[in-house]
């Protein structure tokens, strides 16, 4: 029993890596026996609707192989299903540690989780330490110098970047410490998808620690050319390392220790939404409220559409049926695959917001529960952002037009036919508004409006209006409060 009380237990949440791990290194920089520990959190998996649900497979494979790699360590990883805050607790004490290690998680949900989580070990005389570990600055650490949180970009980046140093980068490592990984003496097999009540669903990026390395590897070559080309869906031009940023299958360190060491424009680029991540993560860390309510109060007053039309053109959103090719295109994308380009997460959103005039709210919902990659803090500032309701947001009188950034952005319209097969006969200058092409021209192209693609849902030019009368109304009711 002396031997093992000194013991410690790492459990990992979003940061499914065996190498630059701050918990990991913690943990066996202060213990001489160190378990790991991984929870299917019914508390998590009960919420979720999608028994098919690409997160899970996603999760799944990823843990596998985080597996062998920690039995390459000689440990290895202890995977229960359960509620955590019970699980946790539950499994610190069956193996006698002194501590349990965690890598610290910012969400709402996550934090109410970890306060039950340490309150139960402090019960048991069992110590809880949670370590920064998936972003570079944490909660307060950029401040004004008004020592006030930053709601608008441009100056939170340049303080982040003024306030980053070498050490802030360096990789916190597993080997060469006092600590060895363990196992105990029984473990049970890793449970299936099945057994946790879930089917395998395709997983079209690769997952886990080999996946997140062959995407950073790849995208290295490319990094240079990421300003030029991040904005064009039909162009290989962004990352593909948001799910697992997400995960945590690779270090934000080595990410950010890359970027900032390279001297290009894209490089820069792409550094700043690195940035980006932080910013909107120290935002839902400072005002938990937004998950649900606008960064800016007043804006809660907005009336957006109701009704039976209103849930019509949701459907219609959501299908990837609003007779806007690009908006489509990308809805579908987001059904084939799981995620969707950046730009297209703009457009499609603004669409919703602006065009449709619906709640941001129920946008943002609905890619919490198609996204791979989803992170509250990101898919709620970027929805907030878009609708006009965010901090740092697009004002409320730009609105994009939904057939300009098609043009802009996928000028052939490549992008468009790949996820709009209905459209693929429609030559570039009639694609991003194949409605206004003549009889002729439609039976030509095999395009038929109103019989094999939608009309258009809404007038853009109506719906622009609308919008602007929306807005100006809480405005002018701002300037105007009813009397007392």
């Amino acid at each position: 029993m002396g031997a093992l009380a000194d013991s410690a237990l790492v459990w990992f949440r979003r940061d499914l890596r065996d190498t630059d791990h701050a918990a990991l290194h913690h943990a066996l920089k202060s213990h001489r026996r160190v378990f790991c520990a991984f929870v299917f959190d019914t508390a998590i998996l009960d919420e979720l609707a999608d028994r098919g649900d690409r997160r899970l497979s996603f999760i799944h494979g990823s843990i596998e192989e985080l597996n062998r790699a920690l039995r390459r360590r000689g440990g290895a990883l202890i995977v229960r299903h359960g509620d955590a805050r019970e699980e946790i607790p539950r499994l610190a004490l069956e193996l006698g540690v002194a501590a349990v290690h965690a890598n610290a998680d910012y969400e709402p949900f996550a934090l109410r989780r970890d306060d039950a989580v340490s309150g139960a070990l402090g019960a048991l005389g069992i110590a809880f330490r949670a370590w920064k570990d998936q972003l570079i600055f944490e909660k307060d650490e950029i401040l004004s110098g008004a020592g006030k949180p930053y709601s608008v970009f441009t100056p939170y980046s340049r303080a982040w970047l003024k306030e980053l140093k070498a050490a802030d980068l360096e990789a916190r490592p597993v080997e060469g410490l006092p600590g060895t990984l363990a196992a105990p003496p029984s473990l049970p097999a890793i449970p299936s998808l099945a057994a946790l009540g879930f089917t395998k669903s395709p997983v079209l990026l690769p997952c886990g620690i080999s996946g997140a390395r062959q995407l950073w590897a790849d995208f290295q070559n490319r990094i240079a050319d990421y300003a030029r080309t991040r904005d064009f869906p039909a162009l290989k031009g962004v990352s593909y390392l948001s799910a697992h940023l997400r995960f945590g299958t690779l270090s934000i360190r080595e990410l950010v220790r890359f970027a900032a060491g390279q001297k290009n424009e894209g490089a820069e680029t792409w550094l700043k939404e690195l940035i980006w991540r932080e910013f909107y993560q120290q935002i839902l860390w400072h005002r938990p409220e937004i998950e649900t309510l606008s960064f800016k109060p007043e804006f809660d007053a907005i009336e957006w559409e109701s009704g039976a039309q209103a849930n019509d053109h949701f459907a219609a959103w959501c299908a990837g049926r609003t007779g806007y090719p690009l908006v489509d295109a990308a809805m579908r994308q987001l059904a084939a695959s799981g995620w969707m380009h950046n730009r297209l997460r703009m457009i499609v959103a603004s669409f919703l917001t602006k065009d449709l005039g619906l709640h941001w709210l129920r946008g943002e919902r609905f890619f919490a529960a198609q996204l791979l990659d989803f992170d509250l803090a990101s898919n709620n500032g970027g929805w907030q952002w878009a609708a006009s309701t965010g901090c740092d947001a697009q004002p409320w009188f730009r609105i994009f037009n939904p057939i300009a950034q098609s043009q802009k952005f996928d000028p052939e319209g490549n992008f468009i036919r790949r996820y709009v097969p209905e459209l693929a006969g429609v030559p570039a200058p009639q694609i991003h508004a194949p409605w206004l092409m003549s009889p002729q021209q439609m039976a030509a192209t095999g395009c038929v409006i109103g019989h094999n693609y939608p009309a258009p849902v809404v007038d853009h030019a109506a719906a622009r209006a609308r919008t602007l009368t929306r807005f100006e109304q809480l405005r002018r009711a701002d300037l105007h409060p009813a009397p007392l």
